[in-house]
């Protein structure tokens, strides 16, 4: 794809990220990894009014948040920037305040091997980051932390990140966490799921890798 057609795709997902329920008003933000640089949504813009121009452009190794672009970039663009850093696997990230996987996060909860799909995640749990205020240096290193061996997490009191090796993987992925999520919520309301072995997940493990399903990997 072009530079242009990322910068699309980018508008694109943040309104299907809205229209299917999965984030709210202008709260979430995606970006792309574009060889040594991340296209990252602007802050505070609506994204049915958001044009290709206004998506900024950050160099992954700067360190004084710069960028290129009319608007600033969304205020979480750090955990974005330390992302694809520290995981050069990863070409795109999602973060969004879903209604489920943010309910958990209020409670500070782990989502454990209630499903087998936990496995697309890369382990036998999804974790939850500590809190720490949106936007700052302390948030984006619980959320490297959180995520290690996994490909997405839940940040407390806040929302959860998925990631993909693109764009269209890391969607699919939040679409799924915030589907378990949701079957997680439900199952405790009455007395709580009864969860995998770490025998069942590695055959789920095992299958995946062998379909490629997901993206799935094993755990770190």
């Amino acid at each position: 794809m072009t530079e242009l057609d990322l910068r699309r795709d980018i508008i694109a997902t943040c309104l299907r990220m809205n229209a299917s329920g999965l984030n709210q008003g202008v709260s979430g933000n995606v970006s792309v990894r574009l060889e040594g640089r991340m296209l990252i949504t602007p802050t505070s813009i609506p994204y049915d009014r958001m044009l290709p121009e206004e998506i900024c452009s950050m160099a992954l190794d700067a360190e004084d948040g710069a960028f290129e672009g009319p608007r600033p970039p969304s205020t979480e663009w750090r955990f974005h920037r330390d992302i694809l850093r520290a995981r050069p696997e990863v070409g795109a990230v999602v973060h969004a305040h879903p209604t489920y996987c943010t309910s958990l996060a209020m409670t500070r909860r782990s989502i454990p091997a209630c499903h087998y799909m936990i496995a697309v995640f890369g382990g036998d749990s999804v974790r939850c980051a500590d809190y720490a205020t949106y936007g700052t240096e302390q948030l984006s290193l619980n959320v490297i932390a959180a995520m290690e061996g996994r490909s997405a997490v839940l940040l407390a009191n806040h929302g959860a990140i998925a990631t993909g090796h693109d764009l269209a993987n890391a969607m699919w992925r939040a679409v799924e966490l915030e589907t378990i999520a949701r079957q997680y919520y439900n199952a405790l309301l009455i007395g709580g799921p009864v969860l995998l072995t770490a025998e069942e997940m590695q055959e789920t493990f095992d299958k995946g890798l062998a379909a490629n399903y997901g993206g799935i990997r094993k755990p770190h």
